[in-house]
């Protein structure tokens, strides 16, 4: 099969097409012949050196894809060859063919085009296990996310309708703002221009006078660690699912515990295989029928073939991105007709 493979930490430049084997799968798998794939960042630290795949995992970039089942491992029930997918990975989703935990699917509907179902799974799952199944966000609380534009923000400024929950949102560019803003957030904050911290005690007010985020999931890291706490409001939740902003900082512990405020750290990819099976069940039960309906809807920003996996990682890496770079890897098919591309 054709796979995109690292041929050593650097650059955009070293991401191959080469062929490799086709894998087997275990009994509770499938085999997904891929249709798209794509693009995230957590694919950029580990093509740089910086985010190994988890034990076991192939080196195949590569955390979501979607396609069609190919074959069936031994226990699984509820799913027929040819059925239409999308999936969540440890890796191997730039590749023709990937094995998935059959727990891992989601089932893509005919009124759903293939290659907007790529984009989701990956986006979907990390924002529902952080900001319901770790921050217990709750309807009528605000919730602030770092970087509006991307795969992430723009998938949860949908799940925040979705679940009754204000959010506000940082960007870096007006055209980001407004299109957030079209997408339904109830602010937006420009990163470049305003201090989000003053920003942010001056949106989220709560009738009892107290001000701040209930809950903000952060993909910087370090570099907001210390401004984070102090834009959250009392019994406040920061959960840190990225670091381009770095890695260490210093915190006041007292800054934490008279407002009753908690930080957690979180990775999707190192999450053992049970508990994503019970992120996908959860995805599934609350958030893809909104898929389905058309409330929650794939933003792309760009499609390219497989071969061009290169300029999508310098894409993504560029920033000016509105939602998900997506990868074809089934090249013979037609591109994706109703998805909102930005």
């Amino acid at each position: 099969m054709r796979a995109i493979t690292i041929s050593t930490p650097g650059g955009p430049e070293v991401l191959r097409v080469t062929e490799e084997p086709t894998p087997g799968i275990a009994a509770d798998e499938v085999l997904v012949t891929v249709h798209a794939a794509g693009v995230n960042r957590a694919d950029l630290l580990q093509r740089q050196g910086f985010y190994d795949p988890p034990a076991g995992a192939t080196l195949i970039p590569g955390l979501e894809v979607s396609g069609t089942i190919a074959e069936l491992g031994s226990d699984v029930t509820g799913w027929q060859i040819g059925d239409r997918v999308a999936a969540l990975l440890s890796g191997g989703g730039y590749a023709e063919s990937v094995p998935v935990p059959a727990g891992q699917l989601l089932r893509v509907p005919e009124s759903l085009d293939l290659t907007e179902a790529a984009g989701l799974p990956e986006v979907l799952s990390t924002v529902h296990s952080n900001i319901v199944g770790n921050a217990n966000i709750q309807a009528g609380e605000w919730l602030l996310v770092h970087g509006g534009g991307s795969g992430i923000g723009t998938a949860a400024i949908q799940i925040a309708a979705h679940l009754g929950v204000k959010i506000v949102v940082t960007v870096g560019s007006e055209r980001k703002a407004e299109f957030c803003r079209s997408l339904g957030a109830d602010a937006v904050i420009n990163y470049r221009d305003e201090d989000f911290v003053e920003r942010i005690h001056d949106i989220c007010v709560r009738p009892d006078g107290s001000t701040g985020a209930d809950v903000i999931l952060d993909i910087i890291g370090a570099k907001y660690l210390k401004s984070n706490i102090k834009a959250l409001g009392t019994d406040g939740r920061l959960v840190i699912i990225g670091m381009q902003g770095g890695a260490k900082a210093e915190l006041s512990i007292a800054s934490l515990m008279q407002p009753r405020k908690s930080v957690a750290g979180t990775t999707l990819r190192a999450r053992p295989k049970e508990q994503k099976i019970e992120i996908v069940a959860e995805v599934a039960a609350q958030l893809w029928p909104a898929v389905i309906s058309g409330d929650i809807r794939p933003i792309i920003h760009e499609t390219m073939p497989l071969s061009e996996a290169p300029k999508a990682h310098a894409a993504l890496e560029e920033g000016a991105s509105i939602g998900k770079v997506l990868l074809i890897v089934d090249e013979s098919a037609p591109a994706a007709k109703s998805a909102q591309h930005v």
